[in-house]
């Protein structure tokens, strides 16, 4: 059993040794919680990032047993991990599923069983497919692969467990997350780190079709804020006519660059790949609902972060 002192909040970050994940558990630090750190290192990532100052689990969400014995004196949880990449999903759907419908069913449900105070689950903007844009919580789901499909599925069963046990959930949709850590291995990591490892290498940007695609990126510090103000805000339900708990909200930037513009900002040494089936051709979030809710704003630009 996990004992650690109090009074400080506990939150449990699930993918915590990955991009977004290491980034959450550096902001949770400095806000003063104790973290305990899951990860079981599935991810084809370049490096794990596991803290010193943490409780690390290395285990796998879809592990019941382990994952309740991480969930004591638990008081915030922030769920990230997942099959996270759209090709390998696509190439593998059965374990897209396992990962993030079964994988988020047994944390939703240790939580439950925890008593946790809030359960923040990060969702993705693919859910939104070919809806026109800006994409807005009020649209229909158009999932357009296993991907989207299955992380579409966990925001349900999030806003089940509140409206059928009573756990506090926020679903959090990220748009182009980029910033330190990014993954840059393999031909279907994010495209930032993908464009910055072939610079480094002296080799030309591989720009999938021509390069119009247009992406909402949203720096990962600033998705860090979101996840804790998700956590933490009392404004998700202040009167009982209001009540936004297990309800969906963008996180991006409210803007959008074409992947041309992007790698120009990187290197003009360029070359152009065919188009990949089931990828959108825009991301660009409306933010008004979790800037009027939450009170989250963005605060870097990417290509002023690429300058």
């Amino acid at each position: 059993m996990i004992s650690l002192r109090r009074p400080k909040p506990l939150s449990l970050v699930t993918g915590a040794a990955g991009f977004i994940g290491s980034n959450l558990v550096d902001y949770l630090l400095e806000q003063g919680h104790q973290v305990v750190c899951v990860d079981n290192e599935s991810a084809n990532n370049d490096k794990f990032y596991w803290h010193k100052d943490t409780y690390n689990v290395n285990g796998d969400i879809t592990d019941y047993k382990t994952m309740k014995n991480a969930f004591t004196n638990v008081d915030y949880v922030f769920h990230l991990a997942a099959e996270s990449r759209l090709q390998p999903a696509i190439e593998n759907p059965i374990g897209a599923v396992e990962k993030n419908c079964v994988g988020t069913t047994v944390m939703l449900q240790c939580a439950r069983e925890a008593g946790v105070k809030r359960f923040v689950y990060s969702s993705t903007s693919s859910a939104y497919g070919n809806n026109p844009y800006p994409n807005v919580e009020t649209q229909p789901d158009d999932c357009l692969n296993p991907y989207s499909a299955s992380k579409a599925a966990g925001e349900k069963f999030c806003k089940m467990y509140t409206d059928l046990y009573g756990l506090e959930t926020v679903v959090l949709r990220y748009f182009n997350v980029f910033g330190d850590r990014s993954p840059t291995r393999g031909q279907y990591a994010p495209v930032i780190g993908i464009f910055q490892r072939q610079k480094d290498a002296g080799q030309a940007l591989t720009i999938v079709g021509d390069g119009s695609q247009r992406r909402d990126f949203v720096h990962v510090k600033d998705v860090a804020r979101a996840n804790y103000m998700a956590a933490t805000s009392p404004l998700l339900y202040h009167d009982q006519i209001d009540n936004h708990l297990g309800e969906v909200f963008n996180v991006g930037s409210g803007t959008c660059y074409t992947i041309q513009q992007i790698a120009n900002a990187i290197s003009l040494n360029q070359t152009y790949i065919p188009e990949r089936k089931g990828e959108m051709d825009t991301t660009f979030a409306d933010i008004t609902k979790i800037e009027k809710v939450i009170g989250w704003k963005p605060e870097i630009d990417v290509l002023d972060w690429l300058k």
